[in-house]
Order: structure tokens, then sequence, then C-alpha cells
């Protein structure tokens, strides 16, 4: 560009200046680099002050974050072009020129890069929560939906860089599929997990939130649903991390699952034989009616089950909001069952077993004859 002709975009009343200053390029492109930044700035804080009002009325703080990310790539944008304008009217050699531009470029295109993560990340919360209008966009699917733009952004910045520095990608494509054929088959292991990823969170036979119990015998709520592997937090507070393609193939309870959240206890006790009955039942059911944590609604139930050897087996039934209440409701129900038992003479048959001594006919501590 010749720094002595004033560009046909530039303004009449900016051109005499143009003219006067091309005669010091330095002053020249600090003064466009300098006006560069003082335009970004100042576009950026008239698009943030009016759009913050509108934003605001959407759901959450998301809506405002976004504003700003938009805001802040449209002032990264006229600053690099002023910047690139500035070296232009430096009248550097060919190749210089070039190669300045191009890692300018470049930078901006990783700056872009970060930011467009961030607004897709963001973007996804924001149509989440919109559930009338993108009831696709939900919690066991926000994982799937990042994951994909992360990788459409980056696929798409590297594309980009490549063409920036004139780099034919064909090559690079065809080389990358016979590496992906290798790869391929020496970490199966790792696509397994991968693929098992995206089938968890598309059917979601769990998510972050919920009390699963493996068929390995550990419970726990999950903290997690990663691509690769599946996070559990046990009661122990012990994080368990189970590969995504053993949690697939695997028999898991979802004690979170169902129409509610809502945890059942089943309590069996036994009463002795000659117990009053009607007495046993309408103890049982005012024990889980005054209880505090127990719900309401389903109303707590008292069975009797069946006729053991040694007891008449009831079963008291009720239910708690949460799975992780069980194990502290459990333990408060069987102490206040067993001293209310105690109190109201009711009584808990336990085994017991009579052992008979019967003496030898002979005796044997008599010394033998020689």
């Amino acid at each position: 560009m010749n720094s002595s002709e004033a560009p046909v975009w530039l303004p009449r009343t900016v051109e005499p200046a143009w003219l006067f200053l091309a005669d010091y390029p330095l002053v020249l492109a600090l003064c466009i680099a300098v006006a560069g930044v003082a335009l970004a700035l100042t576009l950026r804080w008239i698009m943030l002050k009016p759009g913050l009002d509108i934003v605001r009325k959407l759901p959450g703080e998301m809506a405002d974050r976004l504003l700003e990310i938009a805001a802040t790539v449209l002032a990264l944008v006229i600053v690099y072009l002023a910047l690139a304008l500035a070296v232009q009217v430096l009248n550097l050699p060919g190749p210089v020129e070039q190669i300045t531009i191009r890692v300018m470029v470049s930078i901006l295109i990783l700056q872009l890069t970060r930011h467009a993560l961030r607004a897709a990340h963001l973007a996804i919360g924001v149509l989440g929560s919109i559930r009338d209008r993108f009831p696709v966009v939900e919690d066991r699917t926000v994982p799937l939906f990042d994951m994909l733009t992360t990788v459409l952004v980056i696929g798409v910045s590297a594309y980009a860089l490549l063409q920036v520095w004139n780099i034919d990608p064909t090559a690079w494509l065809a080389s990358a599929g016979v590496l992906g054929i290798a790869v391929g088959f020496a970490a199966r292991d790792t696509l397994a997990n991968l693929f098992a990823g995206f089938f968890i969170i598309a059917d979601a036979p769990y998510k972050n939130g919920d009390y699963i119990l493996l068929d390995t015998g550990e419970r726990g709520e999950v903290t997690k649903v990663g691509i690769r592997s599946t996070r559990i937090l046990t009661r122990d507070d012990v994080e368990i991390t189970m590969p995504n393609s053993i949690m697939a193939n695997s028999k898991i309870v979802n004690q979170s699952g169902g129409n509610w959240e809502r945890f059942r206890i089943r309590i069996k006790i036994g009463v002795a034989y000659g117990s009053d009955l009607d007495q046993v039942v309408e103890v049982l059911q005012s024990i889980a009616d005054e209880h505090e944590t127990v719900c309401r609604n389903p109303r707590p139930r008292v069975r009797m089950r069946t006729f053991g050897d040694s007891s008449l087996n009831f079963e008291l039934l009720c239910w708690v909001d949460r799975p992780a209440q069980r194990g502290r409701v459990t333990h408060e129900l069987n102490m206040r069952i067993y001293k209310t038992f105690e109190r109201e003479g009711i009584s808990i048959p336990f085994p017991q077993r009579d052992v008979w001594l019967r003496e030898p006919r002979g005796d044997t501590s008599a010394p033998l004859e020689s």
C-alpha cells in the first residue's frame, strides 16, 4: 500500500491529515493504531450500554456474558484491522510485510477461537434454559453439544490457519486418514470409551446428581458424565472413576430414576406370636408419620408379610425426598421402633437355643489297670 495516497474509504475530512502524515510513515502508523484502539473501545462501550438492558430480560446471566464476548470480538477485529493497516503504511519489504500480517492474523484467529469456545458453551447454556423452545438441549445433552461445538470450532480455526499460511490441507487430510486407522487400532479401548460416552449422554440412563447402584455393589452420586469416564462419589466421600465402556455394558440401578427422585425405604421387623397386631400396625404407622423427613405423600404404610418360624414379619414402607437420606432415616426409624416397642411391651423375638449336657455312663477319669 502506498501511504502517499489516501484510501478510498477514508472520509474526505481526514484526507488532508493523512497526506500530511504520509511523509512520516512511523507517525502515521502510530496514529492509525491509536485511532483503531480508540474506535474499538468506543464501539464496545456503545454495544454494551444499551445491549445489557435488553439481554437482562432473558433468564440467567449467560446472555450478559454472551454480549460481552460479542463486544470483545468486535473490538479485537477492529484493533487487528487497524494494526494491519498500520503495518501496510510502513512500506516494509514485501516478504516482511506478508509474514508480519500473517502472524497477526494467526494470533487473531487463536483469540477468536478462544472466545468462540466460550460463546458456544454459554450459548448452549442459554438454549438449555429456554426449555419450551429448545427441548432437545437439556442437562443430559449439554456435554454432547458442548463437545460437538468444540470440535467444530477447532476444526474451522485449524483450516483458517492453514489458509492464512497458504498450506494445502488435502495432503494433511490424507495423512490424517492413514494415521487415524493406525490410531484406531492402537487406541481401541479409548475409542470404545468415547463412543460409549456418546451413547450414555444420548440415552441418558443416568445424569449428574443421580444416585446409582453398580452391579459390583458400589453406590453413590454421579458427579460428572464425561466423554471417557463417569465419576461417582460414594457416601464415604470416595470418588470412583468408571470407564464408559464398562458403564455401557453393566447393569446400573438408578435410584433417582422414575417419575420422581424420591426413594422408598423398607424396614423389616418381626414381633412375637401372640402380639396385638392392630397395636403393632398403629405403632409403626405413628412412628413413620411423626418423623420429620419421611414424606407425607405418599403416606407411609405398614404391611404384614409372612408367618415366620418364630415371629410375625411386618414391613414398614415409607418415602424420603432423596436417596442420600436413606441411611440416616433408616437409622432413626430403627432406633424409634426399638424404643417404642420396648415402652409399649411389644416383644421382638430372637433365636434362642437350649443346650443339654449329658454325663457319660462310665467314669473316664478312673486310672487304667495294668
